[in-house]
């Protein structure tokens, strides 16, 4: 396929090699996505259909981009974090004519443009995480919505604001809760956030975590994952939240809970996982240990608020990869990875292949539906959509099956038991 003048923008083309290697390291890692594109490049059901995504640019996402075009789809792709895209990926997926814009270290301007030349030629459908690119094309461009059959969405965070402008009936389109499916949520969220959090943390410190006190603000799938992972390699989790169910879960999980307020005073390492904005602030910088490492594996960097450690400080300097050291003015010092955005992406590569393997058959599945709907004459109602529990189930065999293990089935005496309210003791 020959690119159209303009069609790209990387950073370094000649980064190709280097990201086909990753890109085939990860297609060996998702065997159902994989089985998606074998049987559905024969039907070309994507065939007439452009497909825009606005999602993190890692090895797995390239497996995904390179998946949806062997099924027939014209595809534009962005990055939806300014530290999340590995360039070598990017420079792949332009080398095999993929429309992408996207490079590690974009500012606010450059990310947005980014966003916008992808719909430059409107989508017949969209696909976000975090939904930056449906609220572009929502508050700025409203009248592509006429053209766009549907979307998807891949975060927690994207999710609950896409919910919230349903419930205001200010969504123009249906979109699929990706993030929503029990193949994502509950082994990309836990499993695949709780590894590579702890991934990033090594990678931009190098530090010890056994024997650490571990503050995680948040104990939602993914600040579960982290204190997992974190209880694991030895550290004395700390879990601070705002939901009392959560707090107690954490509790019964063998986690300490407390305010931010007293944790701040024990904590050595802190992440959040929470969505929210201000989670870490001045109030809470001032009462930390010298030394502390302080870090967001939430999507946005509203986590931690900078600006007030900033304002609390006399210097700051990068003292390696991903970790700037800000001191204060009473002299401790507080290191900051990744300058708050999600440090399993920006210090690391992202979740494992296995798990991201699931959430993007989910992806490919939800964008198949959106077609199919579409060409049975279906009109489906502007709002956020789950997908079929009965999807979940088959994501999860096929994965059982690649990994060689069986489970048990129901006999049809055992399924009208479960449908029979007349049995009783």
């Amino acid at each position: 396929m020959d690119h159209k003048e303009g069609a790209y923008k990387v950073k370094d083309l000649g980064k190709a090699d280097e990201g086909r290697l990753l890109m085939e390291w990860a297609e060996s890692r998702m065997p159902v996505l994989m089985q998606l594109r074998d049987r559905y490049s024969k039907e070309q059901p994507f065939k007439g259909y452009k497909i825009t995504g606005c999602l993190h640019v890692t090895k797995e996402t390239g497996v995904l981009v390179e998946t949806f075009a062997a099924c027939g789809a014209e595809v534009a792709w962005s990055g939806c974090n300014p530290l999340s895209t590995n360039d070598d990926v990017a420079a792949t997926l332009a080398e095999a004519g993929i429309e992408i814009y996207a490079w590690y270290g974009q500012n606010t301007d450059e990310f947005y443009w980014s966003i916008d030349r992808t719909i430059d030629t409107p989508p017949h459908l969209t696909l976000d995480d975090g939904a930056d690119l449906i609220f572009t094309v929502h508050h700025r461009f409203p009248e592509l919505a006429e053209h766009i059959i549907g979307g998807s969405e891949e975060t927690t965070t994207g999710v609950h604001r896409l919910r919230a402008m349903a419930r205001d009936g200010k969504l123009l389109y249906p979109v699929y809760a990706v993030n929503d499916a029990e193949t994502k949520w509950d082994f990309d969220n836990v499993y695949g956030t709780g590894q590579s959090t702890l991934d990033g943390i090594l990678r931009a410190s190098s530090i010890l975590v056994a024997g650490k006190n571990f503050v995680i603000a948040g104990y939602g799938h993914c600040g579960r994952g982290v204190a997992m992972r974190a209880k694991g390699m030895g550290a004395n989790v700390i879990v601070t939240e705002v939901k009392a169910t959560a707090a107690l879960k954490a509790m019964l999980d063998g986690m300490r809970v407390m305010p931010m307020s007293e944790a701040a005073e024990l904590g050595d390492i802190f992440v959040t996982a929470t969505g929210m904005k201000d989670v870490i602030r001045g109030e809470h910088f001032v009462k930390m240990k010298d030394g502390v490492l302080v870090c967001n594996t939430g999507h946005y960097d509203v986590e931690l608020n900078l600006t007030e450690l900033a304002a609390l400080c006399s210097d700051t300097r990068m003292v390696r990869a991903d970790n700037r050291e800000y001191t204060l003015d009473n002299g401790k010092r507080i290191f900051v990875l990744a300058d708050g955005r999600l440090v399993n992406l920006a210090a690391a590569e992202g979740h494992p292949s296995e798990v991201m393997d699931m959430s993007f058959a989910n992806q490919f599945m939800a964008h198949l539906t959106l077609v199919q709907r579409h060409e049975a004459g279906e009109k489906l109602e502007n709002t956020v959509i789950n997908l079929p529990k009965e999807l979940d189930q088959e994501i999860a065999g096929i994965k059982l099956e690649t990994m060689g293990l069986q489970i048990d089935v129901l006999s049809n005496e055992q399924i009208e038991y479960v449908t029979d309210y007349s049995a009783g003791t």
